[in-house]
């Protein structure tokens, strides 16, 4: 039973092809959202400077994160270690400022026209603070190497939200533009599951964890945006600022064109 033991352990940890592909791909999504608004005028740098610090913190993550994949790829476990390290660090950074630009954005604009105030601030939020459990969790599991890989994969599909959101038409799907990008962000733990039952005949619990996680804080953020109390606390965020003149519920802007 030891022998099968180490064996599954060398064979988990030499099992790194498909984690790496799937960490380049997320990456891209979410790299390939933001330079299409850049490219497209929708967005530029003439921002509050807590936008570039929370662009600064978050793109440096896509770094420590494809660096975790590509030392493991290449078997240098000690390197592999050391961002480790960084991560334990940076993943509450994130939370930090993630949190700060999501209460910035709702003063200063309300948002997103295509997304309903409350569901961006409060959904935004808790899906963020789920990515950090997720994140952490997975890094106090590092020597689980199956159950860390697997739960950092659902932690990072919900940063593509953002990245995903740049890519699809969401004035176009006004009122469930928060719902869908939330579901296609789901798409990569699926696709996770899809490869896991191929090569083992199972789907590995983290996923169901992972996920159903997230899933669950997704619909209870839901719950919360709109119930009189999540109103209230949005309205009393946004009091007095820009983000409070804008329409509650998600509408197109006078003169909007794709």
């Amino acid at each position: 039973m030891a022998t099968a033991a180490i064996d599954s352990g060398a064979q988990a940890r030499g099992n790194t092809r498909f984690f790496t592909i799937m960490a380049f791909v997320m990456s891209f999504v979410i790299v390939a959202g933001f330079s299409l608004n850049l490219a497209m005028g929708r967005s530029s740098f003439a921002v509050p400077l807590p936008y570039h610090l929370h662009g600064a913190v978050f793109m440096s993550w896509i770094g420590i994160y494809l660096g975790q994949h590509l030392t493991a790829s290449s078997g240098n476990w000690a390197l592999h270690a050391k961002f480790g390290k960084i991560a334990y660090l940076w993943v509450p950074l994130m939370v930090a400022f993630g949190t700060m630009i999501m209460i910035v954005v709702a003063r200063r604009t309300g948002g997103p026209f295509f997304f309903h105030v409350s569901e961006f601030l409060w959904s935004n939020l808790m899906t963020l603070w789920c990515f950090g459990g997720l994140a952490f969790w997975a890094l106090r599991r590092r020597r689980y190497t199956g159950w860390h890989r697997r739960l950092m994969l659902c932690a990072m599909a919900i940063l593509t939200g953002p990245g995903l959101g740049r890519l699809l038409p969401l004035p176009l799907l006004i009122p469930n533009a928060w719902t869908i990008t939330i579901l296609v962000t789901m798409i990569f733990p699926v696709i996770g599951m899809i490869a896991d039952k191929r090569s083992m005949g199972r789907v590995h619990p983290a996923y169901w964890w992972g996920l159903g996680i997230y899933a669950a804080v997704f619909l209870v953020s839901l719950a919360l945006a709109y119930s009189p109390f999540g109103i209230g606390v949005t309205k009393s965020v946004i009091a007095g600022t820009p983000g409070a003149e804008r329409p509650m519920e998600a509408f197109l802007p006078p003169g909007f064109s794709m």
